[in-house]
């Protein structure tokens, strides 16, 4: 609708909140008469167009709050030229050309994320003396950064920018320090360690080399470390087990040599275990914990040469993975609502990058390693898993009957393996399946029918001479259904082979939670605000819509 003409009448107004409407009319023009305005927020609408080049008066305006409202053009001059300007955001827009000098000593917080700015970071960026929040990820922001010289910023968002050089050190009061997706070389400095409260630390998608600091032990605060896609080499530090707190830990994408991090196993919070395409080796040795991984929700150690058996003591102890009641379980993402935590999955043969990770998405994936032996029966247990796959290993025996106890498995891999014996029809109840491959096995006999299996394509069955039956061209001749029968064997557990995390892209009902959380918002939380604004006690709508992922990748 329209904003009424009245409103520029009022001009005594301090506090204009008009976020989350369907207002589409220029706003400022409206307002340039409310010289006395201290907060005017109107995110999450659709004043589309050019902010105003020439808009005098504001001398009080604190706080200017216009995120996700299709805004084009450049930042205007006066923006930067407020005078008692605090907290500004102006993300999720489509903001051109380059950040001018701030004249506001009082900022505090600065969002310009999610916009298309180019240049460097303005030399006053780093003057301001208070600055706690400040976010200019997603945008084409280029140079060097040789130092972060604030003394009370706590969130550091610079991701997904052209930014290069060393690596810059968080100031010591950081929180979050999200630097991924830039092309930062060199090692990771030690003195990282410094900032002593740090909870998350991202540094993924860029190019650093050599080893992960063994001081990183040291943070008691530690939740989320995420290194993958860079070139670090040498062992995991197992400094790391001393980080109680830790829900995340990515080492995904990277040169690392070394066994199987075990002394990880005794993490109480640890949800989330990425090691995929490095240059792990060896067998998983048996557990010695008496309850290994106990949150552990998804675990990704594909693309390694892990040998020997899948350690079945995991499977018997994943307590997290099994009897998660959804009907009774709130929905909560991974992470902080001031951070998302990242992680890139494999899902049904291509990979993603996920930007929420629900707690219900479960999954395992020990995919392209050298395991060998058969599949625990164990593995039946963890009913609550969404992806489980064990492909191009070296697995034998049969396909356990047990994995129809799966009720909400989405996709299933067993493919390039050394499988024999039939397809348990008991896979046949599981309807949430949508992806199934055993090819490339030595399976025979006839393929089950019904549900999910009346719909699965040629090539998940080939490569498997011994078997017939639609949707294959090969004819059964004397051949019965197999019978529903149980098997009670004592095999090792696998471990399964999956791209970890999702806040919300698959298949079914994970799909349908993604799509929600993509019309959820993303805007700028009544935390911050309380941060930077504590004497405002008025309840401000904080919610920001998620807005498309405009450059792929840069999010």
């Amino acid at each position: 609708g329209s904003i009424p003409a009245s409103l520029g009448n009022l001009r005594n107004l301090a506090e204009l909140l008009l976020g989350g409407n369907n207002f589409s009319d220029p706003l400022l023009p409206l307002v340039a008469n409310l010289t006395q305005l201290v907060s005017l927020e109107v995110s999450n609408t659709q004043v589309a167009g050019p902010l105003p080049s020439q808009v005098s008066g504001f001398p009080n305006l604190a706080i200017l709050f216009l995120s996700n409202c299709l805004i084009n053009g450049t930042i205007p001059s006066w923006v930067f030229t407020l005078p008692s300007l605090r907290s500004l955001d102006l993300s999720y827009n489509n903001f051109t050309g380059h950040i001018n000098d701030f004249q506001s000593n009082s900022l505090k917080m600065i969002d310009l994320s999610h916009n298309k700015l180019q240049g460097t970071i303005p030399s006053s960026i780093f003057r301001l003396v208070n600055l706690t929040f400040l976010s200019l990820a997603s945008n084409y922001l280029s140079g060097t950064i040789e130092q972060l010289p604030w003394k009370y910023t706590q969130y550091l968002y610079l991701r997904s920018n052209l930014f290069h050089g060393p690596l810059p050190v968080p100031p010591p009061t950081t929180i979050v320090f999200s630097m991924s997706n830039n092309n930062f070389t060199g090692d990771i400095p030690p003195l990282v360690c410094k900032a002593s409260i740090l909870q998350v630390l991202d540094l993924s998608d860029n190019s650093l080399s050599g080893a992960i600091p063994q001081c990183l032990g040291n943070f008691s605060s530690l939740r989320t470390i995420t290194f993958n896609g860079n070139e670090l080499e040498g062992p995991t530090p197992k400094s790391l087990a001393n980080c109680k707190e830790l829900e995340v830990l990515d080492l995904g994408n990277n040169k690392l040599s070394d066994t199987f991090p075990y002394w990880l196993e005794n993490l109480p919070k640890l949800h989330v275990l990425i090691l995929r395409s490095n240059r792990f080796h060896g067998p998983i040795a048996t557990s010695k914990a008496e309850f290994p991984f106990p949150s552990l929700r998804v675990i990704d150690i594909s693309y390694n040469n892990f040998s020997g058996p899948l350690p079945t003591k995991y499977f018997k102890n994943f307590e997290a993975m099994r009897n998660v009641d959804e009907a009774n379980f709130k929905l909560q993402y991974m992470g902080e609502t001031y951070y998302h935590n990242s992680v890139t999955v494999t899902i049904k043969g291509s990979i993603f990058e996920m930007q929420r990770l629900l707690t219900i998405f479960i999954a395992i994936d020990f995919s392209k390693n050298k395991f060998e032996g058969e599949i625990p029966m164990l593995i039946g247990n963890l009913n609550s898993i969404r992806g489980l796959n064990l492909s191009h290993d070296n697995l034998s025996g049969h396909i356990p009957t047990s994995l129809g106890n799966l009720s909400k498995l989405e996709w299933l891999d067993l493919s390039s393996n050394k499988l024999t014996g039939e397809i348990p029809r008991q896979l046949t109840t599981i309807t949430t399946l949508e992806v199934f491959n055993v090819s490339q096995n030595h399976l025979s006999g006839p393929i089950p029918r019904g549900n999910q299996f009346d719909a699965f394509p040629n090539d998940s069955y080939s490569g498997n001479f011994g078997l017939c039956g639609l949707p294959l061209s090969k004819k059964c001749n004397n051949f019965e259904a197999p019978p529903m029968i149980s098997q009670q064997e004592d095999e090792s557990c696998s471990e399964f082979d999956w791209k970890v995390i999702l806040m919300g892209y698959a298949c079914g009902t994970v799909f349908g939670l993604a799509m929600g959380y993509l019309m959820f918002s993303t805007g700028k939380p009544k935390w911050l605000v309380r941060i930077i604004e504590p004497h405002n006690n008025r309840r401000r709508r904080s919610n920001k819509h998620a807005g498309n992922n405009r450059r792929g990748k840069r999010n």
